[in-house]
């Protein structure tokens, strides 16, 4: 015990993190002006601005999945673009298209929507294969090429998708490749009663739109460089990263599953405890960090198989009987 709180101590000592433990309170209590709740999916928001991550967002209507991504690139002082997904969208009217100027007698290339910073995708699942496959490139290489041309995206470049599970006329699978370009896939729940109640009690009073108005931009695109390179500079043991490893590999070898995590989640778990443990308040990582993790990186990028489908077993239930297989090294 006493070898544990010597090793902390010396860990306290090596990375300066007040100022990024200043800036995610103040962020969380901005936020809080406005959505009550939803603290577990603030905090993964908080994460995936850390690593440099997509995060798709998944709930019924109502639970403030389009007003929390917003009042994010509210925060942030950057660009902000919102693209609506429906079954006809084009992927020039996303990535952009080139335009003929009679002027110079020559085509100007016309920015979509996507040339911005944070740029919110409503319904993702609504537009079809070939206007989701334009995502590629952009998601993973931050760059868009068109007619030969490569067009690089500002920094910050963070796509915050949304979709609604229930509905299923007139949606799209997404494909594999696209959800393993996001970091998180967060699930939204209800609010529970105390919070509903404090919902209808503060908006009575004051509308919602005049709570956004009261929003104040917090940080810049350079203390998001600042913070990211401090997140990166969090400690993590070999044990752990061995741990990552074998939680990882150990999809792969499921007989329940279909299709297991790719390496790009094992890099995802390290890069996301690391900033999970920097929002705590520590500049080293313990496996609760990880844990903690495991679940919203995986729960998209693992497929089971259709009889443990049919017997309704869930993506985060079959995580977790796969975590509790594993030694947590301690």
């Amino acid at each position: 015990m006493e070898e544990n709180l010597i090793e902390e101590n010396l860990f306290e000592q090596r990375i300066e993190i007040g100022t990024l433990n200043n800036a995610v309170t103040n962020i969380r209590n901005e936020i809080g002006k406005v959505i009550v709740g939803q603290h577990k999916m603030v905090d993964l928001l908080l994460i995936g601005l850390l690593c440099d991550g997509h995060i798709l967002i998944e709930g019924v209507p109502g639970v403030a999945k389009t007003l929390t991504a917003k009042l994010l690139a509210k925060i942030i002082n950057a660009g902000f673009s919102r693209i609506q997904f429906t079954p006809d969208l084009m992927p020039s009217d996303v990535l952009g298209t080139s335009v003929f100027n009679p002027k110079n007698a020559e085509f100007e290339f016309k920015r979509g929507p996507i040339f911005s910073n944070i740029v919110l995708i409503d319904e993702i699942n609504r537009a079809p294969a070939k206007t989701q496959s334009a995502l590629f490139e952009v998601m993973e290489e931050r760059q868009v090429t068109i007619d030969g041309t490569t067009h690089f995206m500002n920094f910050p470049f963070l796509v915050l998708a949304t979709q609604n599970p229930i509905e299923q006329e007139g949606t799209y699978r997404l494909p594999e490749a696209q959800l393993d370009r996001f970091l998180f896939k967060i699930v939204v729940n209800y609010p529970t009663l105390e919070e509903e109640i404090n919902i209808l009690t503060t908006q009575q009073s004051v509308p919602q739109n005049t709570l956004l108005s009261q929003v104040e931009k917090l940080i810049t695109p350079v203390q998001i460089a600042e913070y990211r390179g401090i997140s990166n500079s969090v400690l993590i043991e070999p044990r752990l990263i061995e741990f990552i490893a074998k939680m990882v590999n150990a999809t792969r070898n499921n007989a329940s599953l279909f299709l297991g995590a790719s390496p790009r989640a094992s890099l995802a778990i390290l890069k996301a405890s690391k900033a999970n443990a920097a929002i705590k308040g520590r500049d080293f990582v313990n496996p609760d960090d990880i844990i903690e993790m495991a679940i919203p990186i995986m729960r998209h990028r693992i497929i089971l198989t259709p009889e443990k489908e049919m017997e309704g077993i869930s993506a985060d239930e079959l995580i977790h009987n796969i975590i509790s297989t594993i030694e947590v090294p301690r």
